[in-house]
């Protein structure tokens, strides 16, 4: 047979195989609707798209067969008990980031991150290669969940200010919006800590309830509007140095799936981690550059703030593991790791990064 008569025929074997094969396929697949409940107002395009980015990728690679409708912050569930209404059922899947649930089990911290811990690429090397996300799997399933990184901030900032902070003296009495263990932190330096959703934070700011707040960087914050309610803008946000956001599935619902949509929602989430990270970077210094023409005052955190807060956290996270086993097994694997890579990116990455600072 001719080469090009060969090609002939496997071109249209391919076109029926297409055309026949392709459909049958499909319609062996189930149609699904879920619902995923989120921590995020619709307003903070970065967040709520990675959920987006969740559903949309989902829907495309089942061929739309399998449809995620998302929903706000209050919507369904107030931004803080996502993962309460994926527990219960009440729906499908959430989009949150799990250190809100610290006060169910103090090991969800190591899922978003910790106070002082991994850069983003370090936290995406423990979770995924570290034995990290095996860990917070085996955290979910105690509340009838699995979760999934989906999206990444980077290194935060610290926050808005009333007043300057010049030492660990100027934090003792302040009212500062601050979740996860570095509230607990905050806490043990004398902050009056108050956790917040995302929507609730400026009305707060802006009427005194409270005298400072995090939550992610300039992007964010100015789409919030909070440097219209604290002038004094500081950083680093030491207690996010590379935060993870997740994507939660109900346990009984996720074990229902077919494999191909399991798979489909476990590259969707990892495509969400991936882009969501590339979008903060792109549009946090275009941001930060608005908010200084603004008049926003940008502060570094005194070192003695950052010396005793470092000392504060690691006696938080020695005495939670003194008392918790499951959260001591995790933490000393989280440690171990978390120096291992340090020391390489103190050789390569922090060296490099040291020359570049000093171009202009």
């Amino acid at each position: 047979m001719k080469r090009r008569d060969f090609l002939k025929k496997a071109a249209v074997g391919t076109v029926a195989a297409s055309t026949v094969f392709g459909p049958v396929y499909a319609q062996t697949q189930p149609r699904i609707r879920w619902r995923m409940a989120t921590s995020w107002p619709r307003s903070l395009d970065t967040l709520f798209g990675a959920a987006e980015t969740v559903a949309k990728r989902v829907a495309e690679l089942t061929e739309g067969r399998f449809e995620i409708t998302l929903f706000p912050a209050g919507e369904i569930a107030p931004g803080l008990q996502v993962l309460d209404v994926v527990q219960a059922g009440n729906v499908e899947m959430g989009h949150t980031a799990n250190y809100y649930y610290v006060g169910k089990n103090p090991s969800f911290a190591f899922d978003t991150g910790v106070p002082f811990g991994l850069n983003p690429r370090q936290q995406n090397a423990w979770l995924y290669f570290g034995g990290g996300l095996q860990a917070m799997q085996r955290i979910a399933a105690d509340f009838n969940a699995i979760t999934f990184p989906a999206g990444n901030t980077g290194v935060q900032m610290g926050g808005w200010f009333r007043r300057e902070i010049r030492g660990p003296e100027d934090l003792r009495g302040l009212r500062f919006r601050i979740p996860g263990l570095g509230g607990q932190v905050m806490t043990r330096l004398g902050v009056s800590v108050q956790t917040l959703p995302g929507g609730e934070i400026f009305l707060a700011l802006d009427r005194g309830a409270i005298d400072g707040a995090e939550w992610v960087g300039p992007y964010d914050d100015e789409r919030l509007g909070l440097h219209r309610a604290a002038r004094f803008y500081y950083y680093p946000g030491w207690w996010e140095p590379g935060s993870t956001v997740s994507t939660l599935v109900n346990l009984e619902r996720w074990r229902s799936l077919p494999k191909a949509y399991q798979e489909a929602i476990i590259s969707a989430c990892s495509e969400a981690n991936d882009k969501t990270m590339a979008e903060y970077d792109a549009k946090n210094a275009p941001a930060l550059a608005r908010l200084q023409r603004a008049g926003v005052q940008l502060r570094a955190f005194p070192t003695t703030v950052l010396q005793a807060a470092n000392r504060e956290a690691t006696a938080l996270y020695e005495e939670i593991a003194a008392r918790d086993a499951t959260y001591r097994g995790i933490y000393e694997n989280w440690k171990k790791f978390r120096d291992d890579v340090r020391r390489w990116f103190a050789l390569n990455e922090f060296r490099y990064d040291d020359f570049i600072r000093t171009l202009r």
